[in-house]
């Protein structure tokens, strides 16, 4: 038999898999998921594997796909340049980020950031697809690409894999398809899922000899909280079972910063859970508006703003979007003062008019003879302009489920700068003792802010339990007393309310309710009236 060249390269020579990362390599399934601990190779796998099919089978392409580019450079494109030597490949494209193999094959290194991003991928063919950190995309991405992975090269198998801890946003459908073997909700087809097309290759840190015996990172794994310990160093995947925001999903419920314009005039306020061994979590919301479009309006606001829009886009009806919250600041810290963190609030507010601050209401009991931690707060805060904190909600299972209904009807979003509440939300699960609760685990402080924020703030966006829907067909749209202590809402029925430094055309279309035309502009006229009283300028005192 002839022996290859020593000048043919040979995966061989660079990749010596270890027995779990073998298992993966030769499994046959149409779609595998490697992984579980952290520490087993799974990385390192998914790259391989992606070359080994990109050498079988000339002419084809190949793409791995990180969440994000910061992720991709420093995995799949870390280990790409350290460990793949350039005489196994003919070029390398650093701009595209696309490998070309001396048999004419391609390797894609990409991300997928925003939730549409996969569509970039629409009318291209894959021989294999590989996602590194399962868990951080959506199904909905996942089922797209599997459209997506096919090859035109005769008797070729076209397959898809994926490396992944538990727990993140993906946890549940990842879950669902390779460790229970059952479709997830939302699965398109449920009827065409088959369990022999998904492999999983479970691993722990002990398969791979380079950390097995590494007794620092071990016990760096044992001190994480219980929680991610179970995920990280034994792969358990039930750690989540029982996952409280199932219905939360990055794209869907995140915004990017920079796409949002949020009015100045806009409702915001900021909730704090204090802590101090614990990290104290700050947030800061903004209360968008329901707007009611007409066919003509809808379409020029649209169309005329090239930010973020919250208005409905539909040009075939009347339209009203319902008002929504959006979370668009964070602030986790611990091992702060009180008189620090405020001091840390007011820096990050600068200049915004911000309506409350609601702190966790123990910030307020006296344990000492000095002043409260909500009094220490409240010196700094009124001192840089901001408002004294006030205690806010502590209904745990009532603002639970606000929240879960608030993402349900898409009421709520939060930027992508708010990282630690956006890992934090998909690793709740439910209390075992008390199903409606949620099960206290440590790093749940960013949850308990931003609860605090949404249900105490609720009334300044017109949401939340404080204006649920009452009456019925003779009083529509009328809204619930609020408590004792809470002003109106901005959209609330009853007198007229004008606020300056808002457009005087919005404050009057938020207070009509009335579809028919000729009421419209009836009390249009009325309010344009009460405005101009309202605002016309006071007379000076007479002399004496």
């Amino acid at each position: 038999m002839r022996r290859p060249s020593k000048s043919t390269p040979r995966i061989s020579d660079s990749y010596k898999p270890f027995p779990r990362q073998k298992e993966f390599h030769e499994s046959g399934a149409k779609y595998r998921l490697f992984g579980g601990a952290a520490g087993p190779g799974k990385t390192k796998a998914l790259l391989w594997e992606a070359i080994r099919q990109a050498l079988r089978v000339p002419g084809s392409d190949s793409l791995l796909l990180r969440r994000t580019y910061p992720e991709l450079e420093s995995s799949l494109l870390a280990y790409f340049r350290r460990d793949v030597p350039r005489k196994l490949y003919r070029s390398y494209n650093e701009s595209k980020h696309v490998v070309t193999w001396r048999n004419g094959s391609t390797t894609r290194f990409g991300y997928c950031r925003n939730e549409n991003d996969v569509y970039q991928y629409q009318g291209a063919e894959f021989l294999f697809i590989g996602l590194d950190e399962l868990t951080h995309f959506s199904l909905k991405q996942w089922q797209f690409l599997t459209s997506r992975n096919r090859c035109p090269v005769p008797k070729s198998f076209a397959c898809m894999a994926g490396a992944s801890n538990p727990g993140n946003i993906g946890h549940a459908w990842v879950k669902a398809l390779w460790v229970d073997h059952t479709p997830p909700p939302g699965f398109d087809r449920p009827e065409l899922y088959d369990a022999r097309d998904y492999d999983f290759v479970r691993a722990k840190l002990a398969d791979n000899p380079i950390y097995a015996n590494d007794a620092a990172y071990h016990r760096t794994l044992e001190a994480l909280p219980e929680h991610l310990r179970r995920a990280f160093l034994e792969g358990d995947w039930n750690v989540f079972a029982g996952q409280y925001f199932d219905v939360f999903e990055f794209g869907r419920h995140t915004v990017r910063a920079e796409e949002l314009r949020l009015e100045p005039w806009w409702p915001r306020w900021i909730s704090v859970d204090w802590g101090f061994q614990h990290p104290s979590a700050v947030y800061w919301h903004c209360a968008v508006p329901g707007h009611r479009n007409s066919k003509s309006e809808t379409r020029n606001t649209v169309s005329a703003s090239p930010s973020f829009d919250f208005r409905c886009s539909s040009a075939d009806a009347d339209t009203f979007a319902e008002p929504r919250i959006i979370t668009y600041r964070e602030f986790v810290q611990a091992g702060l003062s009180p008189r620090m963190l405020a001091q840390g609030i007011a820096e990050r507010s600068g200049r915004e008019r911000i309506s409350d601050v609601f702190l966790s209401p123990d910030a307020f009991a006296h344990r000492t003879s000095e002043a409260s931690i909500a009094e220490q707060l409240g010196e700094v805060l009124t001192a840089s302009g901001l408002p004294r904190p006030a205690p806010a909600d502590d209904d745990r299972v009532g603002g639970w489920q606000l929240m879960y209904q608030l993402l349900e009807s898409d009421a709520w979003l939060i930027t992508e700068n708010c990282a630690k509440l956006i890992d934090c939300l998909p690793q709740l699960v439910r209390d075992d003792r008390r199903v409606e609760d949620i099960r206290k685990v440590d790093g749940d402080d960013p949850a308990d802010a931003a609860r605090y924020g949404l249900v105490s703030g609720g009334r300044l966006a017109g949401v939340g339990a404080a204006h649920s829907r009452f009456g019925g067909l003779d009083r529509p749209g009328e809204v619930a007393p609020l408590r004792a202590g809470q002003p109106p809402p901005l959209n609330s029925p009853g007198a007229p309310r004008f606020v300056t430094g808002m457009p005087l055309g919005e404050q009057i279309a938020r207070q009509i309710s009335a579809t028919d035309p000729t009421s419209r502009a009836i009390h249009s006229q009325r309010l344009e009236s009460e405005a101009r009283k309202e605002f016309r300028p006071k007379p000076l005192p007479r002399r004496r």
